[in-house]
């Protein structure tokens, strides 16, 4: 265990400093280094330099470490919520959030709300109305014996179609060429308005996500066998899963707020890690993070610079590997939803 998880932090870090140097304007791999040392360090550089150091620091590399912080996060939240929910297809986004935050962001970019956050705007009415949908799928879930994990796939699919036909309807009445590409961005997702401010919030939600749920990687293990087993082993289960509901719903949120709504991601990456490292949730939890991770990398590379100097929405890239990758699993004998 110990071993893959040194080889795939040497796989990640070789891919991040690969992927920042890659693009329309490569740069070569020990330029990269020096420059980003220069950046950390406050190293000079020449006058010569200065326009390949601003598309290293500036530009490249808060867009590939934002990758890496969501691919991390989307990966440990879908081993979470296929848990909470006990479905094989669920994802960060069967409860709702990635809808409600779309539809906040385009009706914030149409009515030109909340302008006194300037930049990030936009990126505070996706997150609210993520949180408004957590919000209505809760209350239209909880019944007498908590969340059930069938109503909540329900309610959050209902809620789902409910706030694209929002969504839809405000591009309808505004119909400007800033809504649509915005209802394409937070639809397909993106990296490119990635900036170092967005990066520290992220880092927290992910770091603190990916701590909470390892920690509780064995109430996990006994919440997917069932609440009548769970009950019988000694865990709370409508209080463990109201929890995991509140966590997974903020941390999706804050993730899509940056990056749209980016699928597969959440749904494969979980099954790919129990096929390799089976099904125990602390062995998930702890590789799923990193494998997530050189995934979303080499993911938005290839969506910039496959048809450069154009650039492929993120969620096409994902879905072309996802969907093959999880039909595949599907037909493979032997495997099964948490284990083999």
């Amino acid at each position: 265990m110990a071993l893959i998880v040194v080889l795939l932090a040497g796989v990640l870090a070789v891919s991040v400093l690969l992927a920042i140097g890659l693009g329309s304007a490569a740069v070569p791999p020990g330029e990269t280094l020096r420059f980003l040392w220069a950046a950390v360090t406050g190293g000079s550089i020449t006058a010569e330099e200065v326009t390949a150091y601003q598309i290293i620091w500036q530009v490249r590399t808060p867009r590939v470490l934002l990758a890496v912080l969501v691919g991390a996060g989307l990966s440990v939240v879908g081993v979470a919520i296929q848990a909470m929910v006990r479905n094989a297809l669920a994802d960060p986004f069967v409860l709702g959030v990635s809808s409600g935050a779309s539809a906040g962001a385009v009706l914030v970019s149409a009515t030109g709300a909340l302008t006194a956050l300037g930049i990030y705007a936009v990126s505070a009415g996706a997150f609210l109305g993520a949180l408004l949908v957590s919000a209505l799928v809760y209350l239209a879930s909880r019944g007498a014996g908590g969340l059930m994990p069938l109503r909540l796939v329900l309610t959050g699919v209902a809620m789902a179609f409910g706030f694209q036909a929002l969504m839809s309807l405000i591009v309808y009445f505004v119909p400007d060429g800033e809504s649509t590409s915005t209802v394409l961005f937070w639809s397909m997702g993106g990296f490119g308005a990635a900036t170092w401010g967005a990066l520290p919030v992220v880092a927290v939600v992910t770091l603190v996500t990916v701590v909470a749920l390892r920690r509780f990687a064995r109430s996990l293990d006994v919440l997917a066998l069932g609440d009548e087993t769970s009950v019988s082993l000694g865990v709370d289960t409508v209080r463990f899963r109201r929890g995991l509901f509140v966590l997974t719903s903020l941390a999706t949120g804050a993730m899509v707020a940056v990056s749209g709504a980016i699928g597969f991601v959440g749904l494969v990456m979980p099954h790919l890690v129990r096929l390799w490292v089976g099904a125990a949730h602390v062995r998930v939890l702890t590789i799923a993070p990193l494998a997530g991770a050189i995934f979303m990398v080499w993911a938005d590379l290839v969506a910039r610079t496959l048809v450069a100097p154009r650039e492929l929405p993120l969620g096409v890239i994902t879905a072309l590997v996802g969907v093959p990758v999880f039909v595949l699993l599907l037909r493979r004998r032997g495997y099964l939803f948490g284990g083999r």
